[in-house]
């Protein structure tokens, strides 16, 4: 069983940066495809991007290309999301997912418990 915990959200202002952080234990990070999901208030959860063997995937959030950056450190079994010049449309609880590429999806089989990002205008 592979748990993660996020951090790194909060309330930042249009324009600014947020790194958010996705810590694992309890399975062998390096075998997984990590990635992150949003979900916007009132709307369904969104895959933004994943990272497998070294290659960065996007999902239709093709707004935050350009703009958030994928990376991992498997010494510490951490994934992170860095995002610049945040827009409010960019507000939503972000979830970090531990799981595998199928096809051109990414599947999340397991899930942290979601950080809230917050872009002020």
């Amino acid at each position: 069983q592979v748990q993660l915990v996020e951090s790194g959200g909060g309330l930042v202002q249009a324009g600014g940066s947020v790194r958010l952080s996705c810590s694992t234990s309890g399975g062998t990070f390096s075998s997984y495809a990590m990635g992150w999901f949003r979900q916007a208030p009132g709307k369904e959860r969104d895959f933004v991007v994943c990272t497998w063997n070294g290659i960065t995937y996007y999902g239709d959030s093709r707004s935050v290309k350009g703009r958030f950056t994928i990376s991992i450190d498997n010494a510490k079994n951490t994934v992170y999301l860095q995002m610049n010049t945040l827009k409010p449309e960019d507000t939503a609880v972000y979830y970090c997912a531990a799981g595998r590429r199928v096809g051109t999806r990414f599947i999340g089989d397991y899930w942290g418990q979601g950080t809230q990002v917050t872009v002020s205008s």
